[in-house]
């Protein structure tokens, strides 16, 4: 009986050794943007760089990780015809940076323009550790194993974005289903598909127009809800069938930052033209404002393109796109500091990321820079990877995976 207990703890220790090592969806194992690791605080394009790899082509969407394995996409000019392009996926080895594969999963001519500052492949990939998904949008989602070989695909139709700003938001992995975003200037919806197949198990309609943002799957008293953000409500519909279950009035225009969770609360915000963070209870129904499953509203200084990071009872954003960091107390939304300049940041697309006790603040010039996460500003380190930077980070254990305009990097010691 005592062997079986101890096989079983090990059993369980390894099981949750896995888990750590893995970060397989653009935010993370929590979805806020942590994670239990502790890569270095000091590093450059040459120092503290176990490897670095060029990626062809364009894109923003960030790597994700499983086991021994990163993933990133890209949108690449077709040799055929530099007009179209070839969008693919990658695949490396983690510990080397050699590559294990790549395919490509469609050649097309982008029907719309994007903006200057977006690419034609901007979502990342997710992964369950059985298969790989890629979504390039208009292009069609993908499936993939993990050695690369194609199960299924789906195409969805063309989006149409608003002012030509191009596409973005990515998909999300829940048990069987795969929750697809799909609000644009079109008919929007959001589709949960069969992830062994690419069937519909359930669409819904949104009356949104464009909207950048990802899904984000919590559980509250057994039920998993799917909260999404949009310009005219944000929202929570239950993960088996859809159902809308709660929404609430307040953002802004174009949203595109996503949502973060703590326990029995969620935080959906943005903040072009104009500015706004709910804190909301997922035991609400119906039209929650003005009601007490708003826990509480803050109205400066919110998000725009990235997203912000909960990291214990702290929530972190930036203003807009600018590099001012606000922090407030999750619970209460008091802040702990409010739209500080934080030096070496001054344009973010990023999503701030948190491991070790340390802050990561990623701006669009490459530079990184490190802060304790803490409830009081204090910078640890400035870095830079010597170029552009648009996408998350990956945090796996001691390392952290960086895709750049130009380079994917394993950031070690």
């Amino acid at each position: 009986m005592i062997r079986f207990f101890m096989a079983l703890f090990g059993v369980l220790a390894l099981a949750n050794q896995v888990s750590a090592e893995n970060w397989a969806h653009w935010r993370g194992p929590t979805g806020n943007g942590t994670a239990q690791g502790n890569p270095p605080a000091q590093f450059s394009s040459t120092q503290n760089v176990k490897w670095k790899v060029a990626i062809p082509g364009k894109s923003s969407g960030s790597p994700v990780v499983w086991e021994k394995q990163v993933f990133v996409v890209t949108s690449v000019p077709s040799e055929k015809n530099p007009a179209t392009l070839a969008f693919q996926v990658h695949a490396y080895d983690r510990a080397t940076g050699k590559q294990l594969w790549k395919q490509t999963a469609v050649e097309a001519t982008p029907h719309q323009a994007t903006h200057n500052t977006n690419t034609h492949a901007s979502a990342s990939p997710c992964t369950d550790g059985q298969h790989v998904y890629a979504h390039f949008g208009s292009r069609g989602l993908f499936c993939y194993t993990m050695d690369g070989q194609l199960v299924w695909k789906r195409d969805l139709g063309d989006m149409t974005t608003r002012n030509d700003f191009g596409e973005g938001s990515s998909p999300t992995l829940a048990g069987d289903l795969i929750i697809v975003p799909w609000d644009h200037e079109g008919p929007s919806a959001l589709f949960a598909l069969n992830k062994l197949t690419g069937e519909t198990v359930w669409e819904v309609k949104r009356d949104e127009p464009t909207c950048w943002a990802t899904p984000l799957v919590v559980e509250y008293q057994g039920q998993k809800q799917v909260v999404m953000n949009g310009q005219k409500l944000a929202r929570g519909y239950d993960l088996k069938t859809g159902k809308l279950l709660w929404w609430c009035d307040g953002q802004t225009e174009r949203p595109c930052a996503s949502a973060v969770a703590l326990g029995d609360t969620v935080f959906v915000g943005s903040g072009f033209r104009g500015s706004f963070m709910g804190a909301f209870k997922l035991s609400g129904q119906g039209d929650i404002e003005g009601t007490k499953s708003v826990v509480w509203t803050f109205h400066q200084d919110t998000p725009d393109v990235a997203s912000p990071l909960l990291s214990g009872n702290r929530l972190y954003f930036y203003k807009g796109k600018s590099g001012q960091l606000t922090c407030l107390d999750a619970k209460t939304g008091q802040p702990h500091f409010s739209a500080v300049r934080v030096p070496g940041i001054s344009s973010t697309y990023s999503s701030p990321v948190a491991a070790g006790g340390k802050v990561y603040l990623t701006d669009r010039s490459g530079t990184i820079v490190v802060i304790e996460d803490s409830d009081t500003f204090k910078v640890v380190a400035t870095n830079s990877l010597d170029e552009g930077v648009d996408s998350t980070p990956a945090i796996v254990d001691n390392a952290r995976f960086v895709r750049g305009a130009a380079h994917l990097f394993c950031i070690a010691n």
